[in-house]
């Protein structure tokens, strides 16, 4: 499609920019919610009647429409892409919280108890019993916050964020290009299977263990 990758010079980055910088804004939110998220989850599991308010505010949090959150960041922290990667990663603890907690709690008692019994106090036995067998529902909760990040970026257009591909949506009316649009719509889709696919590829590798399909018998 003719100028389909001709990004108008407003926006101020190539299509590849828009590319990096949507990634950047979209996954760097990701990433700071699974630091948080791991003590948090820590402290859901060694007293489980934290876990019912934890659990409670991020869901609150996660019912604030991103555009009445990116405006009410907008009096502290400006048209910047921290306006939007901050409710980002809030969104993404309701995702990964309860994730991480459940892998966590999934840890056999016996495999718990003979960690105990080599001498593993409760920080590494987290950190090198409990945290391993809980990948495979720690990058599922990654996978939804991954993926929801991704296409809630775009929103930020809304606020001027420069860096997100949803300009390409403000910019096809402006100019009159519908495929710019399309640039958009296509491009968002792209990354967030793409992303997927990665974290599937991450979770092959860190869980060598678990069947595999096809795999023999």
């Amino acid at each position: 499609m003719t100028g389909f990758f001709d990004i108008p010079s407003d926006l101020q980055h190539s299509w590849l920019g828009l590319v990096g910088l949507h990634l950047r804004e979209a996954l760097l939110p990701v990433l700071a919610g699974l630091v948080l998220s791991l003590p948090v989850a820590q402290l859901c599991v060694r007293f489980r009647w934290f876990y019912a308010p934890v659990f409670g505010v991020t869901t609150v949090l996660y019912a604030v429409p991103s555009l009445a959150f990116f405006v009410l960041l907008i009096d502290y922290t400006g048209m910047t892409e921290s306006t939007v990667m901050i409710p980002l990663a809030v969104y993404s603890l309701v995702v990964l919280v309860p994730a991480i907690v459940d892998g966590v709690r999934s840890v056999p008692p016996e495999t718990l108890a003979a960690a105990t019994a080599m001498g593993l106090g409760p920080v590494r036995r987290y950190l090198q019993v409990q945290l391993p067998i809980a990948v495979p529902a720690i990058i599922a909760g990654l996978r939804v916050a991954a993926v929801s990040s991704i296409s809630l970026v775009s929103i930020g257009m809304l606020i001027g964020n420069q860096g997100a591909l949803g300009n390409l949506l403000n910019d096809a009316q402006i100019y009159h290009r519908p495929e710019l649009a399309v640039n958009s719509v296509v491009t968002t889709a792209a990354l967030g299977i793409l992303v997927d696919a990665l974290l599937v590829l991450v979770r092959t590798l860190l869980t060598p263990w678990m069947p595999r399909k096809g795999a023999s018998r």
